[in-house]
């Protein structure tokens, strides 16, 4: 990564308003303006110029996320104590939305055992853990989750046994994929994660 994304912004953005269906009169209503393809805010994550694959095999780049509000972690799909808790309080802050912005959130797992958290491995936890289809879950190469970790601020390391010391962390991403939010440890800090997540939509 060329540009330095450690300075955190708080930058409220409003997506998906609804529009009026056009009249058969009148020509339809101009799509929204988008930035073209990579150009992304200074301190969007989603400069990061790596690929990854999600659990049904398909290619998956972080910039696909942009206009959504976004819940995400690192993990790994073999940890019986941390990660559980982890995923839950990233549905419980979901839940603790507004029911209006619920279904836009995506909830976002990348795994720091990339040999082996295969994407097939990530499919049947999703099955096991009876993740639905707002959960992302991603695969990479070991640069590609160094690099992501590098940029969360999330520090792991595997023991002799397989298993990993880390960092227990919920980044809470607004539309261009700047960080807003971030929930250390296991215990607390639920509510004030979902209040940063609704103004970071644009909700009051």
């Amino acid at each position: 990564m060329k540009t330095k994304l450690f300075c955190l912004l708080l930058f409220t953005v409003e997506w998906g308003v609804a529009r009026e269906t056009p009249k058969p009169c009148c020509p339809p209503e101009a799509p929204p303006a988008e930035l073209p393809a990579g150009a992304f805010t200074a301190e969007s994550i989603y400069q990061l110029e790596v690929g990854f694959t999600a659990d049904d095999g398909a290619a998956f780049i972080l910039g696909r996320l942009r206009a959504r509000p976004v819940i995400l972690a690192m993990f790994f799909a073999s940890c019986h104590f941390a990660c559980p808790l982890v995923v839950a309080d990233m549905t419980r802050i979901r839940d603790a939305l507004p029911v209006e912005l619920r279904g836009r959130v995506a909830l976002v797992l990348v795994s720091f055992d990339p040999k082996r958290d295969t994407p097939a491995a990530l499919h049947q936890y999703r099955q096991e853990r009876l993740l639905d289809g707002q959960w992302i879950l991603l695969h990479g190469s070991e640069d590609a989750v160094r690099e992501l970790a590098a940029l969360l601020g999330v520090k792991y390391k595997q023991e002799t046994d397989g298993q990993f010391a880390h960092t227990n962390l919920i980044s809470i991403l607004n539309a261009e994929g700047e960080i807003v939010h971030h929930r250390m440890g296991l215990r607390g800090g639920l509510a004030e994660a979902a209040a940063a997540l609704q103004l970071a939509s644009g909700r009051p």
